[in-house]
This record gives C-alpha cells, sequence and structure tokens, in this order.
C-alpha cells in the first residue's frame, strides 16, 4: 500500500482526489496550512521525516491572481519557496513528487493550444511564481511529475463559484471576452494525478478537458447549465 500524501488537501484538486483515491488501496496522508505550513522548511522536514510518504501531490498554492500582483512576495514564497521545501524533502527520502502546476506560465498569445515543448514565457506574478516552482522541481528531483492545467473547477470557491454567488445577491458580473482557456474538472485533474501515483512515468504534462472559450462563453455556457441564463447581467 503506497504512502499517498496530499498538500493543500482542502483545495479544488486535493479534494478531488481525496473522492476519487481508494483507502484501500492507498494510505492517504492529507495536509493544509494548519498542519503543514510548506513554506517552513523545517515543519516539512520533521513531517516527512515522521511520515515518509511514497508520493508526495503538491496541490498548494497562493493561486489569486490579483492577490499575486499586490503581494509577490506571498506569490514566490509559497509557489517557489514551499515547493522547494517540498521537493529537497521528496528527494531526501526518495519520494515521488507530482506538482500542480498551470497555464499561466505562458504567455497567452498563441493561436493553438499550448504543447509541453513550447516556451514558457509568463506575464503576470502568479505565471512567474509558478514557473519558479517548476524550474526548481526539474533542478532538485530526479523522481518528478509536473502537471499543468486551465481553469480548474470543482469544490470550493472558483469561477463558477463566484459566479452563482453573483447569481444569488442579483449583481451584475464583469467577465472578460479577451481571456481564453479551457474549463477543467478537478475530477478529471484527479484522474491524471492517480495514473502517476500508479505508473513509473515521469517529466511535464498538459492535463485539461476538451474544447476551449472564453471568459464570457465559459460564464454562458454556467447560467444556462445551471438554470440562471435570465437571472444575471454579464
Amino acid at each position: 500500500m503506497l504512502n499517498v500524501l496530499i498538500t493543500g488537501a482542502q483545495g479544488h484538486v486535493g479534494s478531488a482526489l481525496q473522492q476519487l483515491l481508494d483507502s484501500r488501496q492507498y494510505r492517504i496522508l492529507t495536509t493544509d496550512i494548519d498542519e503543514m505550513d510548506i513554506t517552513n522548511h523545517d515543519q516539512v522536514a520533521q513531517y516527512m521525516k515522521i511520515n515518509r510518504p511514497d508520493v508526495i501531490i503538491n496541490c498548494a498554492g497562493f493561486t489569486d491572481v490579483e492577490g499575486c500582483e499586490k503581494d509577490p512576495d506571498k506569490a514566490y514564497l509559497v509557489n517557489a519557496i514551499g515547493v522547494r521545501n517540498l521537493a529537497e524533502a521528496a528527494e531526501e527520502i526518495n519520494a515521488k513528487f507530482i506538482q500542480i502546476s498551470t497555464d499561466d506560465v505562458f504567455n497567452s498569445k498563441a493561436e493553438r493550444p499550448y504543447n509541453e515543448f513550447d516556451e514558457t514565457s509568463p506575464k503576470s506574478v502568479y505565471g512567474k511564481s509558478k514557473l519558479a516552482g517548476e524550474k526548481i522541481v526539474t533542478q532538485l528531483c530526479n523522481r518528478f511529475v509536473i502537471i499543468r492545467s486551465s481553469w480548474n473547477y470543482g469544490i470550493g470557491k472558483d469561477f463558477v463559484d463566484e459566479l452563482l454567488s453573483a447569481v444569488g445577491k442579483k449583481e451584475t458580473f464583469n467577465v472578460a471576452q479577451n481571456r481564453y482557456g479551457v474549463p477543467t474538472s478537478t475530477k478529471e485533474v484527479a484522474k491524471v494525478i492517480q495514473h502517476f501515483i500508479d505508473h513509473d512515468e515521469y517529466g511535464i504534462y498538459h492535463a485539461v478537458c476538451k474544447g476551449s472559450c472564453n471568459r464570457y462563453e465559459f460564464a454562458q455556457a454556467i447560467l444556462e447549465y445551471t438554470g440562471n441564463a435570465d437571472k444575471i447581467k454579464l
């Protein structure tokens, strides 16, 4: 039975993983900031020495794009230094390290889907801090998987939740029409992660659902599927 650690377990991907992984097949360890602050090197090292997971899945991160712009120090602390602490600990105990990343490591100018070999060139502090985390993983770990995804939605606060909250409050919801991406269910991301838990495959991978749209089209689809198409002004 593999010991699998999920950091950031209360977030979107972490919650989806806990629902998916069978406790009869894996010994699942979960932490969030209250149990282990990934930015605290000593806390991370001590936790790993005691629990010695076979696989570490880092779902923790500072993902508030606007928040990262306002507080870049926190963005790099969580998305880069925190990743470094986990990566060092993973290498120390010979654990496989799975890092959840983002399409924001690209510049969003391509007219086709990005692939794993495209050059990264993030524009936002969030994207830059996540790319810094990726580079640290590739430098420190021998057995690593980096999974880049896009517009994840699931359990917890996200674009879907914010939109439906605005519906409940009968507020106008401002949506950009020039931002494109691929809405991706965290349930599907969790399935991809499980594949890498179970198989000796390593490297950088993109994991998104099919299709693409802009934020406005995404919002329209959400309202339509939830029966709220006429209840809010976009």
